[in-house]
C-alpha cells in the first residue's frame, strides 16, 4: 500500500516537473490499461453468457442411482463450443424457500462435470448428497446448482 502511494506521487511530480515526457508516457500507459480492462471485461462477460445457456438438472432419484450416489445430474451444453471443464455448489431448498439447506462446509463434496462436452451435448450422472440440516429429508427438498465455475474452447 505505502508503495503504491509513493510511486503515485513520484509520477505526480515527474508530471508536474517534466510534462512534455511524461504526458505521452502517462497516455499510452492508460491506453494501454484501458485496453487490457476492456478486454477482460469482454471476456468475463462472454463466460458468463456461455454459462447461462448450461442447463444442470439435479434431482434426488434413489431408485436410479447408487445409494452414495442418489443425486441425478443432467448437464446439456447450450453452446456451439465445447464445455472444457465446469464446477459447482450444490444447494438444497425446500419449496418455496431460500433459506440453503445443504452445509456446505469445507468437508462438503466438490462437484465436477464430464470433462470435455461438446456443443449440444447432454451429460447424465450420478453425484454424491451433500451434507443437509438436521431433520430435513432429501425427498422433500429441491436441489439446484450455483456458484458455476466453467470454461470453454474458443
Amino acid at each position: 500500500m505505502l508503495i503504491g502511494v509513493l510511486l503515485i506521487i513520484t509520477w505526480l511530480i515527474l508530471l508536474l516537473r517534466y510534462p512534455s515526457k511524461a504526458l505521452p508516457v502517462s497516455l499510452a500507459a492508460v491506453v494501454g490499461l484501458g485496453l487490457v480492462a476492456a478486454s477482460v471485461a469482454w471476456l468475463d462477460n462472454r463466460e458468463a453468457r456461455q454459462l447461462e445457456r448450461l442447463e444442470l438438472r439435479i434431482t434426488y432419484a434413489p431408485g436410479e442411482c447408487p445409494a452414495d450416489r442418489p443425486l441425478a445430474v443432467t448437464l446439456r451444453n447450450g453452446n456451439d463450443v465445447p464445455l472444457i471443464e465446469l464446477g459447482w455448489r450444490i444447494a438444497a431448498y425446500a419449496p418455496g424457500d431460500t433459506v440453503n439447506l445443504a452445509d456446505n462446509l469445507y468437508t462438503a463434496p466438490r462437484y465436477r462435470g464430464p470433462g470435455e462436452l461438446q456443443g449440444a451435448a447432454t451429460w447424465h450422472d450420478c453425484l454424491p448428497m451433500p451434507p443437509l440440516r438436521a431433520g430435513y429429508r432429501p425427498q422433500t427438498l429441491e436441489f439446484r446448482a450455483e456458484r458455476l465455475q466453467g470454461s470453454f474452447s474458443n
